[in-house]
């Protein structure tokens, strides 16, 4: 298991309009594997086609991309979302970093236009930097053998990506990578730049008060398509 080598852990779950441009963001860099959760349309075909190792199981956004970290062979891990892609340079970046780093994430960019998605970015800069905390839509990135030493990814459909970064955090500094994370803008239009913010940040505090994951999921309710 190369110090160097960087396994790409992508969750799936009818996702084929999108897990292309994810997949051939990273390709070239690392090793990919599609952690799918029983897609009824055609994402484990276009995860093939690319060359992606594919592996199935129910869908859980924590348990697929455990299920992901388990048969992977890279000394860094990177969880990417389907609907996300990084920017050139991005695995150039992680190998960079120092031995004192444990794990971190990507700058987020919205791909749509619109002065409330510039706002949102920025907000989630401050949050990432000055408070730690940066959310799986950024691209987590952890060292393989701290990732190990903390247990892994906990097999939780939801709140997976705060659970991680918060045991990272007590591991090892957090590195914030100015490359960015491009991901879709299909969440926000769905339920409004406000309500989308507000629903997030609601669900983080109901996850912080106690509320077990699989209720918080059952809330956040199915992907936007």
């Amino acid at each position: 298991m190369g110090e160097g080598r960087i396994s790409v852990v992508i969750p799936a779950l009818d996702e084929e309009a999108c897990l292309a441009r994810a997949i051939r963001s990273v390709a070239a860099d690392a090793e990919v594997i599609v952690a799918d959760g029983c897609s009824r349309d055609r994402t484990r075909e276009v995860a093939q086609g690319l060359g992606a190792l594919v592996l199935s199981c129910p869908p859980s956004r924590g348990g697929q991309m455990g299920l992901g970290a388990g048969r992977s062979s890279g000394g860094w891990l990177l969880f990417l979302h389907a609907d996300t892609w990084l920017e050139l340079g991005w695995a150039q970046a992680i190998r960079a970093l120092g031995p004192e780093v444990a794990g971190g994430a990507f700058r987020l960019a919205i791909d749509a236009p619109g002065r409330a998605y510039r706002v949102i970015e920025a907000a989630v800069d401050v949050r990432s930097r000055f408070f730690g905390l940066p959310y799986g839509d950024q691209a987590l990135f952890a060292r393989r053998s701290v990732y190990d030493r903390l247990g892994g990814m906990a097999p939780i459909p939801l709140m997976e990506d705060v659970d991680l970064v918060r045991r990272l955090r007590g591991a090892g500094r957090l590195a914030f990578l100015r490359h960015r994370a491009f991901t879709s803008p299909r969440r926000w239009e769905r339920h409004g730049v406000f309500g989308t913010s507000f629903r997030n940040w609601r669900l983080l505090a109901l996850y912080a008060a106690g509320v077990p994951p699989s209720r918080l999921a059952r809330m956040y309710g199915p992907p936007a398509r």
